[in-house]
């Protein structure tokens, strides 16, 4: 029996990717360890949104032969779609697979003398994508069901496209039976993901839309709750909006990237819309739907970023109902129109904005708890600690703890919130 070990990199996609190539392993008879284990084989599912984690890709690929300098290394995920030949040439590494042929990892860790050392296929001719199915997670009361690849955006910054391939859905039939599967399993939450959630079902035929899934999904009520992972500003329709305002199982709770407060940057950028247009869709989104949680996406340091443009981003991100920031330092990454803009920025200011940001969204995540306290949240719980308490998650994306909880977990429960906590908020069961 091979011991497998997997390390997994970058976003949800990759992470519904690497569950799925763990249980494909295990159904046939390969044993999977943890990756600071010794194994026959270390697979890693690489992320490469930045030269950042290109490096930390190579970094692990170190770590594996340290810890058994005879395994075999396979490297897959997006830095081994867009750079095969430079992953195959680093030291140790036995094979670089793309991202359409992680589904057939089984047969390729099977073959212990492949005769290509790359096996990558053109991602940009792919133009349908298959739903993934698991019959088993990592974690116990939460599933993420992929229901869209690719990307067909193209913003100026972004190697995605490129590593992911055009915008594809997996059939509305196909995207509902997912979610009843995992509610067959006991999950009690799903959450929806893609690499351009938004894009869902335009290249369907007949086509088909996210808000078209969304109904299908409220319709059958399989779930008591279901999460929108990222939806674009100009995806953010009126009525979207207004099924989320209605909808009994969607999560108050949505990540909308901004990337930047300042037209001028959004128009290099690639971006479809403006910073008025942002205000005015968050401003209507949170009128309709009062309590949600939204998170944003904000580039710090993109080429030609003035004080005036970084200083517009602040100011807009301050006057918005938001409630956290994911912020990213921007890295050039070759292959992008963006890395041969002139007026690269300097590092050190790159930084010093990052945590001004930064900043920024933990004084929002902090005023956004504070609003919540006195007040009623549905919870899911999810598991218990060392001193008894409990944590789970709100409806609306709030980390809760509970202290001296008795019942069960995978269970919603209603929690009084009294007060803030490092990571999110405490709370008491009610009724």
């Amino acid at each position: 029996m091979q011991r497998v070990a997997i390390s997994t990199l970058g976003c949800k996609i990759n992470q519904f990717e690497s569950a799925a190539m763990t249980e494909s392993l295990g159904k046939e008879g390969f044993r999977v360890v943890p990756f600071d284990e010794d194994a026959d084989v270390y697979v890693i599912n690489t992320c490469t949104v930045t030269a950042k984690t290109d490096a930390e890709s190579r970094r692990l690929i170190r770590r594996a032969l340290r810890r058994n300098p005879e395994a075999r290394v396979v490297v897959t995920g997006c830095y081994a779609q867009v750079a095969p030949d430079a992953v195959k040439d680093l030291p140790g590494v036995a094979l670089v697979v793309g991202n359409s042929e992680k589904k057939s990892i089984v047969e390729l860790l099977r073959d212990a003398a492949p005769a290509d050392k790359v096996v990558v296929s053109d991602i940009s001719r792919e133009r349908t994508t298959e739903g993934l199915r698991l019959e088993s997670f990592a974690e116990h009361t939460r599933a993420f069901l992929q229901v869209q690849n690719g990307c067909d955006a193209f913003c100026s910054y972004c190697i995605v496209p490129y590593a992911r391939g055009r915008s594809r859905s997996v059939p509305l039939d196909e995207a509902l039976g997912g979610i009843r599967a995992f509610a067959a399993q006991g999950f009690r939450e799903v959450v929806l993901t893609g690499i351009h959630l938004g894009a869902y079902g335009l290249d369907l035929e007949p086509p088909s839309s996210l808000l078209a899934l969304l109904e299908a999904a409220e319709a059958e009520a399989a779930v008591p709750r279901l999460r929108v992972g990222s939806v674009e500003p100009n995806e953010l329709t009126d009525d979207l909006i207004s099924f989320l305002a209605r909808s009994a199982i969607a999560c108050p709770h949505l990540h909308i990237p901004l990337q930047s407060g300042d037209d001028r940057v959004l128009e290099r950028m690639g971006r479809r819309y403006t910073a008025e247009f942002f205000r005015e869709r968050v401003g209507r989104l949170v009128a309709a739907v009062p309590g949600i949680f939204i998170g944003c996406d904000v580039i710090a340091g993109f080429p030609g970023e003035t004080e005036e443009e970084f200083a517009n981003t602040v100011r807009l991100i301050g006057e918005l109902p938001v409630a956290s920031l994911h912020v990213f330092p921007y890295s050039r990454r070759e292959g992008t129109a963006a890395a041969r803009m002139t007026g690269q920025v300097d590092g050190k200011v790159v930084r010093a904005r990052a945590e001004a940001l930064r900043g920024l969204g933990e004084g929002k995540k902090r005023a956004f708890c504070e609003g919540v306290v006195g007040r009623e949240l549905a919870v899911l719980v999810q598991s218990r600690g060392q001193d008894g308490e409990v944590v789970g998650l709100s409806r609306n994306y709030l980390p809760v703890r509970v202290p001296d909880y008795t019942g069960e977990m995978n269970v919603e429960v209603t929690v009084q919130v009294t007060r803030v906590t490092a990571d999110g908020v405490r709370g008491v069961i009610r009724g």
